[in-house]
This record gives structure tokens, sequence and C-alpha cells, in this order.
């Protein structure tokens, strides 16, 4: 059995003499290198900070140029940008890429199988913008949690007002909007008059006063009205939040700069009720060089998801057909005895794919020939 695994080894070339590889943990992290090194060949380090420079330190003395690192929750993030830092190629890989075989599994087993395989040029790193690129897509990330919570506490909100009787949603569509807001702070406020309550309603409002008073006659009970005023609270704190990060996304989009003319005056969209309040637009341009908003179906909020997430530097990409690979949008491949099973395309939960999916189910009720609209997406 060994010789057969030594004849293996040795039709395979080596491509990456200088590799080593790291199993990743929550505790501390395990590090190989190549097994002819003088020396100790594995070691095992911390998780603080100091630990992760040491690590480096070990790694740079024995000549390693190129780490492969396995994608184990969040705890790699730190350890990918200490050694990125210090000069060293790293390659962040799919777990169910490097699975090794069935039987023996320890942390120490693991970094020498990862060492082994990229040594042999068996693996590819995952694709990872650059460092700046890597903020602003944070950033983003975090604007959009905490619409999600925002969306949360609309519907404590609503489920507040029903338990109550109150048939606020019967009469206006949303409750987050400019009437409905009037009229839930009135209500935390004290306010019980159905009347007074319905004298908040904006003027474009399809229902009229006499029918919103009408959905406004319920039982005030005291739990329920705390519960109100608990939702509306969370409401207000994440609305603050999501202002304070986009303060700092339009710092990180102005520090990715690159061009200096103004967009050309287009058509002017409507902007959604949770795009940023600032000119999105105009500092997209400034960052890629052309009007991603002219694309049918792409929004301020659209363009700014997916450039957060890819780049502006599509030569990442071989290729188109890479793009698509890579977003998981291109057909599968399902063929056995030559017959084609399916192709359908894998599910994917990467952020710019479903920004796109969304894009493309939007175009199907614009104003585009039949022919393309009666397309499945």
């Amino acid at each position: 059995m060994a010789t057969s695994k030594a004849k293996v080894a040795a039709k395979l070339e080596v491509v990456h003499p200088d590799a080593a590889g790291v199993d990743v943990g929550g505790s501390s992290h395990h590090v190989a290198i190549r097994g002819d090194a003088p020396g100790q060949t594995v070691r095992e380090f911390g998780c603080y900070t100091k630990d992760l420079h040491e690590m480096a330190d070990w790694l740079l003395s024995s000549g390693v140029k190129i780490v492969a690192l396995e994608s184990t929750g969040v705890y790699w993030i730190p350890v990918y940008e200490v050694l990125e830092r210090r000069g060293l190629e790293v390659l962040l890989v799919h777990a169910r890429h490097v699975k090794g075989v069935s039987g023996r599994k320890s942390d120490v087993l693991d970094c020498q199988w990862l060492q082994r395989l990229l040594s042999y040029g068996l693996l590819r790193g995952a694709f990872r913008p650059q460092d700046q690129m890597c903020e602003l897509r944070e950033l983003n990330r975090l604007r959009m949690r905490l619409l999600r919570e925002q969306g949360r506490s609309v519907q404590h909100m609503q489920k507040a007002l029903t338990v109550m009787n109150v048939q606020l949603t019967n009469a206006i569509s949303d409750v987050a909007g400019v009437t409905g807001q009037k009229i839930v702070r009135a209500i935390v406020e004290g306010e019980r008059d159905p009347q007074e309550l319905a004298s908040y309603r904006d003027a474009r409002i399809k229902a009229s006063e006499e029918e919103i008073a009408a959905s406004l006659q319920g039982n005030w009970r005291t739990e329920h009205l705390l519960a109100l005023k608990v939702a509306l609270a969370m409401f207000d704190f994440c609305g603050q939040q999501i202002g304070q990060c986009e303060v700092e996304i339009e710092r990180a989009m102005q520090e990715l700069q690159r061009f200096t003319q103004e967009p050309e005056k287009g058509k002017k969209r409507s902007k959604g009720k949770n795009a940023p309040k600032f000119d999105v637009r105009e500092r997209l341009f400034k960052m890629c060089g052309v009007d991603l908003t002219r694309i049918n179906g792409i929004d301020v909020s659209t363009a700014m998801t997916i450039v957060s997430e890819i780049g502006t530097d599509m030569s990442r990409f071989p290729s188109d057909k890479h793009f698509a690979s890579w977003l998981g949008l291109c057909p599968g491949t399902n063929i056995s005895g030559g017959k084609r099973l399916g192709a359908a395309s894998k599910h994917s939960a990467n952020r710019a794919t479903l920004a796109l999916k969304q894009a493309a189910a939007a175009l199907r009720t614009s104003a585009l020939p039949p022919e393309i609209r009666s397309r499945k997406f």
C-alpha cells in the first residue's frame, strides 16, 4: 500500500514546493510545511493576534510563499488578513474541495493534507476582492442586515396593532410610510381618538379619513401598547444605525473613486424606499467609469450590491463564462448514459447572484417585448 501511494505521489509534479497548509480552528490553528524541511514541520499556534504574527514569522523564516487555509466559519478572516499583509499569497479553499479520504482525522492530518494538495497545485483559491473593496462589502452587508432588522420591527408593529384589533393595515398599505408613522407615533404618545388619528392622513392615501377612523377603533390593552412602543423604538434605532452606516459607505466609496467626470443626466428613475440617502449613482460612476443604472432592471441599490460584492477589477475573471460560472448562473451539467438528465444551475447564496436574479425578474413586468418578458429566469 505504501509503495502504491509512493508511485502515485511520484507521478504528481510538485508545483509549489514552498507551500503551507493551515487548519483553522476556534481556539488554535495547526500549520504544516513541506515534510523535508529542517526542524519542526507541523506547529500549533493560538488564536490571539500575537500568535498569528508568530505564525507568519515562522512561515516566512521557513521559506513559505503560498498558504492554503480552509474556510471555517469566520475564524479564517483574521488569519487570512494577517498572512496577506505579511506578504504571503493566501488561498481560501472550500471545505468540500479538500475533503480527505474517510478514516483517521485530526487537526495535524488536515493541515498536512492541505499542504500536500497545494504543493501539487490541486487547490484553487476562492474569489476575494481587494482589501479596500472588502471594507465596502462588509459595510453594505451590515446595512442590509440592519434593513432586515428594521423590517422585522415593522412586522412587530403590525402584529401589536392587529391583536388590539386596530386594522390600520387594511386602510393603508405601509405602516412604515408617512401616514402610518404619524398615526403609530400618536398612538404611542397616548392619542386614542380615531378621528384625530385619521386627520394625519396624507393626501396620497386612497382611503378616506372615515375609513381610516373606522380601522382605528380597537381595544387599547396595556401589554400590546407596550409591544407597539418597543417595536417603534427598535424601528427608530435601526434607522439611526442605517444612517451611520451610510455615512461610512459614502466615505468608502469616495476613497475608491478613480474617475473625476460626472455621469450624464439621463432619465430620472424613482429611488426605492430602502435606497441610501446619498447620491449612489454618482459615487458608482466615479468608481466604475460607467453608469450601471442605465442597464434595464438595475437600480442604485442593485448596482451598489453588485459592485461591493465583486469590485471593479473584472480582470480577476478570465472570461465572461468564468464569471457566470462563479455566480452560479451558467447551466449545470448532468449527463448519464449519453442522456442529459437536467441543466439546472446550482444553488448559490452569492449576494451578487441574488441581486442579478431579482433584476432579471423585475424585467418581466417592464416595458420589454413580450418574447423577452415570457422567458423564465
